[in-house]
């Protein structure tokens, strides 16, 4: 996923989810309130489609992988780069099924702050 990211490829990216997958955010509005924002595949493919090649970089590590048969859960604490400097960091949890012979993104989400980064 971070691959296609870079490369500006939504083909790629929306090859790795379900159709039935959902993508969520956890933000903060003007006042600190917590938000959720849900969005679709298709248009995070769309905005990765729109970004110049190689100026957005996510760079994960794994935390936590647990796998029961065709499910997974995945932790991955991660920074975002844009254009090489560090915007925001946080976490990802994805929820991950085993379909046919490889593994699709079901469900995830994640937190984005731009303090505690380094």
């Amino acid at each position: 996923m971070f691959a296609a990211i870079r490369n500006s490829d939504p083909y790629s990216l929306a090859r790795l989810f379900a159709d039935s997958a959902i993508l969520q955010t956890i933000a903060r509005d003007k006042d600190g309130n917590t938000l959720i924002k849900t969005d679709k595949v298709t248009s995070f493919a769309l905005l990765v489609s729109q970004m110049p090649k190689n100026m957005a970089d996510e760079r994960i590590s794994f935390d936590v992988i647990r796998i029961d048969g065709p499910l997974a859960m995945v932790w991955t604490p991660y920074k975002f780069y844009w254009n090489n400097q560090l915007n925001h960091c946080g976490v990802n949890s994805f929820q991950l099924v085993r379909a046919g012979r490889g593994w699709k993104i079901q469900y995830m989400i994640d937190t984005r702050r731009t303090y505690g980064c380094q």
